[in-house]
């Protein structure tokens, strides 16, 4: 581990921060570096409410229609290159951690960046060679298929056991045009079939993933980071404890929890692979022979960041620390217990697993009172975040009530936010 500061040691706060792109990790960021004095700086598209913090000290958005990483690629090498030289750059999403791989060079003559192999975190974007490099490193994975061209679903339809995924190989690019991260087929070789040919026909290289069986509860992920040298400046992990879509969404309540054999194997994948920066895995116990199997991984900070900050891990401020030279902030041995709740989406599983007997409302009700409950963006102190959060998702909501009640053939949708 690396060297610790001494709690009457002063942080240098003096060298700035831009964050690029992301949704509740950045705005938990911006809050958490504001509060220590050090200057933040955002740039993001329509959807990064962080740009709307008090503590952002200036904020750049992306024009519509314009591509994020064009525009971020003249905003660092043009625009701040002098005013901000030697800022420490973060990515927060998937399109700007492919930006800051691909413009490597680029850059970090002129800023601070992550420790990282620019081909191995593009070959981690992909979400086919992110399984290859965990069974390589030897960890149980889902079964997949990589459906390349001249692969058709029934060549392998003997294999095929459901619920069944059609997943992007490319998640960002084909969130902007679908609005979803994947396809879920419950049953039917037709359907699988009619969903690949859906994503050739715009361009999207696809594979086939096995559902992990189990409920949500089962999940569970590893954070840290590690260095160039091999070194990991920390371990943390925690818990899912609901998703919405149940067994296939985004997790609706996380808690903080102590995982000891998410942390071995989630070391191990960073340890053979020769990952260098900031790191994430998440995994699924499997029913069927009880063992952890990776789920995805990224590298960035994800959207639990607030939970992982204010339990005692402040992940970031050791990154921020390791990149400007200084010894790392101290980690709590034992993380308050916290739980991190999305109320309007945590409904619906409700409602859902309430249909399937799964869930009793008095069961639900105890899940969110036990421990202290923390809001993805609502803060008291930085309200604005969380107020057009809220707003937005208003909006949506009687979008949807006003919406003629129609068959709709599945069409993509406009291009999202990084």
């Amino acid at each position: 581990m690396a060297a610790v500061a001494p709690a009457n040691e002063r942080l240098d706060t003096s060298i700035p921060i831009i964050l690029l792109g992301g949704r509740e990790n950045t705005v938990a960021m911006v809050r958490n570096f504001g509060r220590l004095g050090v200057r933040v700086y955002v740039s993001g598209s329509r959807g990064c409410r962080a740009m709307r913090s008090r503590y952002c000290r200036g904020s750049f958005a992306v024009p519509g229609g314009t591509s994020a990483r064009e525009y971020w690629r003249d905003l660092l090498t043009v625009r701040l290159r002098h005013s901000l030289a030697g800022a420490v750059v973060i990515a927060n999403c998937d399109e700007s951690m492919a930006f800051l791989a691909s413009h490597d060079a680029e850059l970090r003559p002129f800023y601070r960046l992550e420790e990282f192999s620019p081909a191995l975190r593009l070959a981690m974007l992909d979400k086919f060679e992110t399984l290859k490099l965990a069974q390589a490193a030897g960890l149980p994975t889902p079964r997949f298929w990589r459906m390349d061209r001249e692969l058709e679903v029934a060549d392998i339809q003997d294999e095929l056991s459901f619920p069944l995924m059609v997943k992007p190989l490319d998640t960002a690019r084909f969130s902007a045009q679908f609005g979803r991260k994947l396809f879920i087929v419950e049953s039917g070789i037709g359907e699988v079939e009619d969903k690949v040919a859906l994503c050739r026909a715009h361009g999207h290289a696809v594979m086939l993933v096995e559902m992990i069986p189990g409920p949500d509860k089962v999940l569970s992920s590893y954070y840290t980071y590690r260095t160039d040298t091999g070194r990991f400046l920390y371990d943390y992990t925690k818990t899912v404890v609901r998703r919405w879509p149940v067994n296939r969404g985004g997790a609706t309540l996380h808690r903080t929890k102590q995982c000891p054999e998410t942390a071995r194997l989630g070391r191990q994948l960073f340890q053979r692979i020769g990952w260098a920066g900031i790191a994430n895995v998440e995994f699924k116990r499997d029913a069927r022979d009880g063992k952890l199997k990776i789920i995805e991984v990224n590298g960035r900070f994800t959207a639990a960041h607030r939970l992982v900050t204010e339990s005692g891990a402040p992940i970031d401020l050791a990154v921020y620390c390791h990149l400007t030279g200084q010894r790392l902030p101290a980690f709590s041995t034992n993380y308050r217990r916290l739980r991190l709740w999305y109320p309007l989406q945590d409904l619906l599983a409700l409602r859902d697993l309430r249909r399937r007997g799964e869930l009793s409302l008095r069961e639900w009700l105890r899940s969110i009172t036990r421990e202290r409950i923390l809001l993805p963006y609502f803060s008291m102190r930085d309200p604005l975040p969380g107020l057009e959060d809220f707003a937005a998702l208003l909006g949506r909501a009687v979008v949807r009530l006003l919406r003629p009640r129609s068959h709709v053939v599945e069409q993509p949708t406009k291009a999202g936010n990084p």
